[in-house]
């Protein structure tokens, strides 16, 4: 691939698109009401509301004021978002002031709460600690300063969970701030009377949980701090890409030349870049001879020859030469600026993922609201005497027995342990959402370069003629290419260096466009070519057919060396196969999925590789637009869809897939833009991330299941049902110790989640098909190692 052009395929939509910056949202439920909330506004056609971006983009034609003010009345703030400043500093600055927020809190609550857990819990678990605050400060006292540390607690971190859970009720959409908030009211109202004035209470049940008040409202804070987190890097992938701008141009105008800011560079300037420079933007180059890395856009390591009518990409870095050229795109136009945009778009069009506990609390929660009302009218009006308190005891026993403690922790406790595991793997989970999403995976999309080979041109193949010594041959032949710019040169004197030989004298050095180069070393004549340039000397390359056919099969492209007028050596320049791509690939084939290969490497090297590593599909020649609708095209066709990729060009394409899985050797931008990373490098990573996201999702099910469940079938003993045939009653200490022991199976259960073994072994090696294992040692060529001048 010579060169990136910008494609005609990226216009933008003819839709007005609105995007607003959303603020105070918690969960899955708050996305929905917020999309309802902006569907119902007049004029709009379409809304997509996305939680970990925090972002809203709106299709029609209503204006932004309208939107503001239905999401407003929703419950949530918003504000427009100006493309021209989409990265600006103060958004930035807004999350890591959350964060810190956040953090603040969770260390307040923590410090007011170990000390009510202490009197409280201690003094029941502890007979000693029981008699000596009774003989020291009492139990009222200590009831007080439980009581005072609690109201801190909630007052203070635990603010925000009553801020917005009680509004929620108000306006009939009760979220997890609400269940939060009921739940943890109801035991410190409870525990207020039996503190203040238990003569209203029953002698039996005048018992305090501030303890149980001050704990979820510190454990919530944690989960949310650690979301917080993760959520805070999310917009580093589009920082990346910004940063990959140049932030002046050095313009020709009216005969002079002057350095001006990128944004006042207009189409048809001509642009002067010199080595070592980022390319500004997009342009057609009329001056000067130079190679340019384009890796960013191709995702191939290898530079790319640019001289006079060549088209260079904004964000490319020039390397060795001198270039002018004109300018063709700027702006919002570049291909860069449209990459940036595509990242964002495939980032906004992801659907939230609707949590099992959001599922279950967006019906849970109004239910247990009102059986503990019902159970406390029906109390109050057919209880035995004193008949308020037995209504007020057992309503408050029903809230708390369905207190939302363990649904709280089941799914970030087995994705902390999950993603630990994975860690320890070499996995590395950046999305929670990935765990739930790899698991439904039913292709796997992966790039070539730095994905399924190791994204650096080496020298591959070196046979020779008769007579001819491989030490002198490739130190000679090096010698020249030391001369000469082309890639394909630095491989083979890297090559030459590794093997620790010095290169000789050279003279003559002369480069012929369209056949290879030529030069004099030790007083011979060396040439290095195509075919057609031996062809040219009169030589005879029938010789190497045997070789040139092998490495053309391979996808590699064969270069002859003649020495001093006769045929020496046939070489090959190619990019090799990673050691653990076979057992990879073979892995995920026993996982029974499908494989498929989108790379912008020329479609013979992509075939020659996947007929090697069984791989299923191959699309080849495409740019990162391409990509994304390579990834559309087989996620319609086989089902959800996880990409691997390393490189910068495969932003879109990580972005748009359910889930991006990036290598960990690639480019930050890459890896920002993933919900997986695989911190080795190695493709094991892959059906290691898929099988351990199975195991986590049926871990949170077990812990959903029984925290529900197990809550859930105490409600109706909690509300009185026994009472009638048995005289039982569940005393709200009881329901309290129900919830904590379905917090404890909970962290039991996820904890299992340790001792997971990865699946890799079961595709060693020793298992492969010969034509695959076979692989393990080849190599095949990148795009742009073909021979000089083709």
């Amino acid at each position: 691939m010579d060169s990136v052009a910008p494609s005609a395929s990226l216009r933008t939509n003819a839709v007005r698109k609105t995007e607003l910056a959303i603020e105070g949202m918690t969960c899955a439920s708050c996305v929905g009401r917020v999309e309802r909330a902006l569907r119902a506004v007049p004029g709009v056609m379409a809304a997509r509301v996305n939680l970990a971006t925090e972002r809203a983009v709106v299709e029609g034609g209503a204006d932004s004021p309208l939107l503001i003010q239905a999401i407003d009345d929703a419950g949530y703030a918003a504000r427009p978002i100006d493309r021209a400043a989409l990265r600006e500093a103060d958004d930035a600055a807004r999350k890591e002031a959350e964060q810190a927020a956040l953090k603040r809190a969770v260390v307040v609550s923590i410090a007011l709460t170990l000390p009510v857990v202490a009197l409280e819990m201690g003094s029941h678990l502890v007979p000693g600690l029981h008699h000596l605050i009774v003989r020291t400060i009492g139990m009222q006292w200590n009831w007080i300063i439980q009581f005072a540390l609690t109201t801190l607690v909630i007052l203070g971190p635990g603010r925000r969970f009553y801020q917005q859970g009680f509004p929620a009720l108000l306006r009939l959409a009760p979220d997890m701030n609400s269940l939060v908030a009921v739940g943890t009211l109801a035991a410190y109202a409870y525990s207020l009377v039996a503190t203040f004035t238990p003569a209203l209470l029953p002698a039996q049940a005048v018992n305090v949980y501030y303890e149980a008040a001050a704990v979820i409202v510190t454990l919530i804070l944690i989960g949310r701090s650690l979301e917080a987190r993760a959520g805070g890097r999310a917009s580093q992938a589009i920082q990346r890409l910004v940063g990959l701008q140049a932030r002046t141009a050095r313009v020709r105008r009216d005969g002079q030349t002057a350095e001006i800011a990128l944004g006042e560079v207009a189409p048809g300037d001509t642009v002067e870049v010199r080595p070592g420079e980022r390319v500004p933007v997009d342009g057609e180059v009329i001056e000067g001879d130079s190679y340019v890395d384009e890796s960013m856009i191709t995702g191939e390591p290898v530079p790319v020859a640019k001289t006079a009518g060549s088209a260079v990409v904004g964000g490319t870095v020039n390397q060795n030469g001198a270039l002018a050229f004109r300018a063709t795109a700027v702006g919002e136009s570049t291909v860069l600026s449209r990459i940036i945009r595509m990242v964002e778009e495939a980032q906004g069009s992801k659907l939230p993922i609707q949590a099992l506990v959001d599922q279950v609390t967006s019906w849970f929660v109004p239910a247990v609201i009102g059986v503990a009302l019902l159970t406390f009218l029906l109390w109050l009006a057919f209880g035995p005497s004193p008949a308020l308190t037995f209504a007020l005891v057992n309503a408050v026993a029903v809230l708390i027995i369905a207190c939302p403690c363990a649904m709280g922790l089941a799914t970030p406790t087995s994705i902390m342990v999950g993603t630990g595991r994975g860690a320890e793997m070499g996995v590395l989970f950046r999305k929670g959402e990935a765990l739930q999403l790899l698991k439904d995976a039913k292709v796997v999309a992966l790039d070539k370069t730095g994905t399924l080979t190791e994204g650096r041109p080496v020298l591959t193949d070196l046979e020779l003629a008769e007579g001819f010594d491989r030490a002198q041959v490739l130190a000679r032949i090096a010698a020249v290419e030391a001369m000469s710019e082309h890639p394909v040169g630095r491989a083979i004197v890297e090559a030459a260096q590794a093997e620790g030989l010095v290169l000789p004298e050279v003279a003559g050095f002369r480069s012929e466009t369209g056949y290879g180069v030529e030069a004099k070393v030790d007083g011979l004549g060396v040439q290095i070519g195509a075919d057609r340039y031996m062809h040219r000397l009169g030589l005879d390359v029938t010789a190497f057919a045997g070789n040139a056919q092998r490495v053309g099969d391979e996808g590699k492209s064969p270069l002859y060396a003649a020495i001093g007028g006769k045929l020496a050596a046939v070489i090959a320049v190619a990019d090799p196969i990673k050691d653990t791509t076979p057992d990879a690939i073979a892995a995920l084939h026993v996982l029974g999925l499908k494989v498929a290969m989108i790379t912008g490497d020329n479609r013979r090297t992509a075939e020659a590789i996947a007929r090697h590593l069984g791989i299923d599909e191959v699309v080849a020649e495409v740019l990162p637009e391409g990509k994304v609708e390579s990834v559309r095209r087989l996620r319609a066709l086989h089902g959800h869809l996880v990409f691997v990729g390393d490189g910068i060009n495969d932003a879109p394409a990580l972005a748009e897939a359910e889930v991006g899985i990036a290598i960990g050797t690639g480019t930050d931008i890459a890896i920002e833009a993933a919900d997986v990373v695989l911190m080795s490098g190695s493709l094991k990573g892959v059906p290691n991330a898929i099988a351990l996201s199975k195991r986590t999702i049926r871990n949170i099910r077990q812990n959903l299941f029984w925290a529900f469940a197990y809550n859930a079938a105490l409600i109706p003993v909690a509300a009185g049902v026994l009472y009638p045939a048995y005289g039982v009653l569940l005393s709200p200490v009881f329901a309290a110790g129900a919830m904590a022991l379905s917090s404890v199976f909970v962290l039991g259960n996820a904890l299992r989640l340790r001792r997971f073994q990865p699946p890799t072994t079961a595709a060693s090696a020793g298992q492969l098909p010969a034509s695959r294992g076979a692989a393990a040692s080849a190599s095949f060529g990148a795009a742009g190692l073909g021979p000089k001048g083709e």
